[in-house]
């Protein structure tokens, strides 16, 4: 969430001489992670879950080590690898749960995933405040440090994938399908991707390509964007870097109570159907991004600014947007893997696989949007495009 931040404050430290964009950085990262999400699959049936988990973290912490030291090749080489790692990782992450759960344990185990996963945003974001606390720029010593604790959490994680157990016993019968690897064994990738393109063409599949389009570009907002629009305003004063990792926080609880209500406690929640629940996130979301809208300067997601807001800047309402775009998120995302699962028993795999394509997409397209110069003027024809398409994916995401 800082990646945008860090690499600006990079800038203006080397008068300029660094190039590096973060927001290119990460349309980069999500382009490598659609395509290699075609690959994953047989790299998980050679290597098997465990060690593709570790190859993949490996690639992760080797991206984190680059902003030791920032250099604009070791920046974009560092994302085209880490888009590897999150494809190869994230699909090794849906096997190995998946053979290491049955049908009465499926569920509890993805909700406790989903927790554990969302947890990640309270300590990392935890150190972060404190790391950038009282900050109106990162010096190289504050990203020094920041990046030498996040590096090592890192590798302390990918030792961590090394003395993961193997399967005492697997219900082949009962298992539930979670992700693309499962048939990776008896389909080959390119019938994977035949299966893939059949379904795209369906009409359930379109529908829901929207909503799974929407997920890209909002987490784009939310993880790349929004912490940079709070660090660059002013009226935020000294605490402006350090809100980042406020920010980061509450939207890790927002994901995690919303993993708890929608994933542990299923079962209650999925009483009236899954129509409230996406109905609700879309509520938070709206309220979130009017909230925003009213808070926030505009051109704060390229540099500092003293633009006017419709209201005075509140730190309050900023950290509270967070939660409302984590809630959000874990409403969408909860009820998609939900809903292909259902509608797709037979053709999970594809399915899947078709939904981290689609994400990775619209998230690669909106992060490289966001390099263009940020004006509310509806004068560019590209802008009223773009903003006419996030519109459409949020409204028809219900």
């Amino acid at each position: 969430m800082a990646e945008q931040s860090v690499l600006s404050s990079e800038k203006k430290n080397t008068n300029g001489t660094f190039t590096g964009d973060g927001y290119t950085s990460l349309s980069i990262i999500y382009i490598v992670f659609s395509a290699a999400n075609w690959i994953a699959p047989p790299i998980v049936a050679v290597l098997g879950p465990k060690f593709t988990m570790f190859v993949g973290s490996i690639l992760y912490f080797v991206f984190i080590l680059s902003f030791l030291k920032p250099m604009v090749w070791a920046l974009y080489l560092g994302s085209v690898l880490v888009g590897i790692g999150a494809a190869i990782l994230w699909t090794a992450q849906g096997n190995f749960l998946t053979i290491n759960s049955d049908s009465d344990t499926v569920s509890r185990n993805s909700g406790i995933f989903w927790a554990l996963l969302q947890c990640s945003l309270l300590f990392g974001n935890i150190y972060s405040y404190f790391v950038l606390k009282g900050s109106t720029d990162i010096t190289d010593d504050e990203r020094t440090k920041l990046f030498i604790g996040l590096s090592g959490a890192a590798l302390l994680g990918v030792l961590c994938f090394l003395f993961l157990r193997k399967p005492v016993s697997t219900d082949t019968e009962n298992l539930v399908n979670l992700s693309p690897s499962d048939q990776s064994e008896r389909e080959s990738p390119l019938q994977t991707i035949k299966r893939a393109f059949h379904l795209l063409r369906t009409k359930e599949i379109m529908l829901l390509s929207l909503a799974i389009a929407y997920t890209g570009i909002e987490l784009t907002f939310f993880s790349g964007v929004y912490g940079t629009c709070i660090s660059n305003t002013p009226q935020f004063g000294d605490n402006a870097k350090g809100l980042i990792g406020i920010s980061g926080m509450f939207i890790g609880v927002g994901e995690i109570l919303g993993g708890a209500a929608f994933g542990l406690m299923g079962k209650r929640t999925n009483k009236y159907g899954r129509d409230p629940i996406v109905l609700l996130g879309y509520l938070a979301h709206m309220a979130a991004f009017f909230l925003i809208f009213m808070n926030i300067p505009n051109g704060s997601p390229q540099d500092n600014t003293d633009s006017a807001t419709y209201m005075t800047p509140s730190q309050y309402v900023a950290v509270f947007s967070s939660f409302l775009l984590g809630f959000g998120d874990s409403s969408f995302n909860t009820q998609l893997y939900s809903i292909l699962g259902f509608m797709f028993p037979e053709d999970s795999s594809p399915a899947f696989a078709l939904f981290k394509f689609v994400q990775s997409i619209a998230a690669a397209a909106a992060f490289y949007y966001k390099r263009i110069e940020w004006d509310t003027s509806l004068s560019d024809p590209r802008r009223r495009r773009m903003k006419r398409l996030a519109w459409l994916c949020m409204t028809v995401s219900p």
